[in-house]
């Protein structure tokens, strides 16, 4: 699940504004240099508005809103979680989350969030790609897309998924160049990455060696067989600048301070945020981190409060340091997962799917921040729910400023400023647009 697959998305590496005017203030004979400097600052500063990377925060299982960004407490649905005050005046959200609480001014919330999909796999598949599973077509990850917009030569992989587990982001029609390099807990080495043969030994087998080999193997083949079908080359000749690249550095949190690393947790998610940072810091376009769990059929209120435990000061960390780092105007940040849990509470103590109305935070990039959008009945038909088939509940009797799956992914893309009703022929010949959606404007920055 976590071994390294190579990604074809690579990316231009630029020099943190900031460190590099900071290098020139240190050197002497350097005023030569000033003009261009400013020349480099201007520039920088002209792109801050354009957002370049994408953070998805993927908690994956389906957590409830109930008891993370949309409480009723008191209510019959609201269960034993008590609302928090926020840093966005008359706004609560659970206690479970009091870090993020603070951070909730630099944010929106969407609170009425619906998908058509209430199974783990499609509903992930749906909030992934802004696409329902389809018999004939596999739609790409947002995450692929994002790199698919962009040509460079970093020599770490472009997209990255950290802590995946059964359905981390795929490419789909784009293909396996662009689907995200998995790997484990950053405390870990990145597996077959050190080379266990002498440099010169490496060489030879890279060089001579393997050009023969490969030379046998394309004899009777395809011309273009790499390129379409095996990657075989491409993604050898990936591994191995990867090995050697200074560029490894970004996966290295160990080179972040002690107070900095227990800011975000001593656990695997907390670090694989920490290490998101640093690689979208590097030019990595997309990093996924994901935090699995959430599904709580029995037990609901310690399944979810375990599980906020653990997100609450890694997620504001992330926040708080993509500030710090100037990095917030150009980072797009999705923090949700493939659905919600259903307001009543079953014989269990658990709650089950529900993609009638749910939430998920949106931060960065052009997105408007401190805003709150939509929201969920405080004490809906019960009788309602009760009688009808999931598939037949209306979810406009029970939410407000319904957003879709596609519209959501529309108004991430184009905060990501991606056309997104541009079309792409498939490889079978279809023609598809980025999303079906409509981006939702109250989403975005004026």
């Amino acid at each position: 699940m976590n071994n390294p697959r190579e990604s074809g998305c690579a990316a231009y590496v630029e020099m943190n504004r900031r460190r590099w005017l900071g290098t020139l203030g240190t050197g002497i004979g350097t005023a030569w240099l000033t003009p261009f400097a400013e020349q480099l600052s201007r520039a920088a500063e002209s792109k801050r508005d354009r957002p370049k990377s994408l953070l998805m925060i993927w908690l994956q299982g389906g957590p409830s809103q109930l008891e993370t960004f949309d409480p009723h407490p008191g209510t019959l649905i609201g269960g034993d979680v008590k609302g928090i005050a926020t840093s966005i005046p008359g706004i609560q959200i659970a206690d479970t989350l009091p870090a993020v609480a603070q951070q909730l001014e630099h944010v929106s919330l969407v609170r009425s969030l619906i998908s058509k999909e209430g199974d783990h796999e499609r509903a992930t598949y749906h909030l992934k790609t802004g696409w329902r599973p389809e018999p004939t077509i596999v739609h790409p990850a947002i995450g692929s897309i994002v790199c698919h917009h962009t040509k460079d030569n970093l020599e770490i992989p472009r997209h990255i998924s950290i802590l995946p587990t059964q359905w981390p982001a795929r490419a789909g029609y784009l293909g396996p160049s662009f689907d995200a390099f998995q790997i484990g807990d950053p405390a870990d080495p990145i597996p077959n990455l050190t080379r266990r043969v002498s440099e010169t030994q490496l060489q030879q087998r890279a060089g001579p060696l393997l050009g023969a080999l490969e030379h046998e193997f394309q004899r009777g083949r395809i011309a273009d067989l790499d390129q379409s079908r095996t990657l075989h080359r491409t993604a050898t000749t990936n591994a191995l600048r990867m090995m050697s690249s200074q560029q490894l550095d970004a996966f290295d949190i160990q080179q972040e301070s002690h107070a900095l690393q227990a800011d975000f947790g001593d656990h695997a998610f907390g670090r694989g945020c920490l290490a998101a940072i640093r690689l979208l810091e590097a030019g990595v376009r997309c990093v996924e981190v994901e935090l699995s769990g959430w599904d709580s059929h029995i037990n609901n209120h310690e399944i979810q409060s375990i599980k906020t435990s653990i997100l609450d000061r890694a997620l504001a960390s992330t926040l708080v340091e993509l500030r710090r780092r100037e990095m917030f105007d150009q980072t797009v940040v999705f923090c949700g997962g493939e659905f919600g849990r259903t307001p009543t509470i079953n014989p269990a103590g658990g709650r089950d799917h529900w993609p009638h109305g749910f939430s998920a935070l949106l931060a960065g990039g052009k997105l408007r921040r401190g805003y709150v959008h939509g929201s969920t009945a405080a004490n809906p038909d019960l009788t309602l729910l009760k009688s009808q088939r999931e598939r037949a509940i209306d979810p406009s009797r029970l939410a407000e400023k319904l957003v879709s799956v596609p519209d959501l992914h529309a108004t991430l893309l184009h905060a990501l400023d991606i056309d997104y009703t541009a079309e792409l022929v498939t490889p079978i010949g279809r023609p598809l647009k980025w999303s079906d959606g409509t981006h939702v404007t109250q989403l975005l920055q004026g």
